[in-house]
């Protein structure tokens, strides 16, 4: 099981979208960048679009930075198109006769939780214009 790549597909979207300020890049040319289906890019802009990070326009094709890159960091793409999803999740449903069972979720929910604290803080700490940087530099 892979953490999904919502997030990795986004930060792409606005990379793209930043690099290419004079042109409205529509969700086919992101598609063959991202190396994805079209409908994919249209459902992480909108998700991109309702966080207030691009702007996109109706019976318009493509987006516009809402703000600038040095303005967006990771944790605000990861809030935009992670909803409430948390990065570990527990397992439903354990079985409440097995000891283990009863009480894995409390056992693992203090450490679940302070990786999600530190992951976002990490996350907070990078912004769009520095994923465009690396990626000018060719990483």
């Amino acid at each position: 099981m892979a953490i999904n790549t919502k997030l990795s597909v986004a930060a792409h979207i606005l990379s793209l979208i930043g690099m290419n300020p004079d042109e409205r890049l529509t969700s086919e040319i992101i598609a063959g960048s991202v190396n994805t289906n079209p409908v994919v890019i249209r459902r992480i802009m909108g998700m991109l679009s309702r966080a207030g990070l691009v702007r996109t326009s109706p019976g318009v094709p493509g987006a516009v930075l809402a703000r600038g890159l040095g303005e967006i960091t990771l944790l605000d793409v990861y809030r935009a198109v992670q909803a409430d999803e948390e990065l570990f999740a527990i397992h439903d449903n354990p079985n409440p006769d097995c000891p283990v069972g009863r009480n894995i979720q409390g056992a693992l929910d203090t450490a679940f939780s302070r990786a999600q604290r530190a992951m976002e803080a990490e996350l907070g700490e990078v912004t769009m214009e520095q994923v465009g940087l690396e990626i000018a530099r060719g990483c």
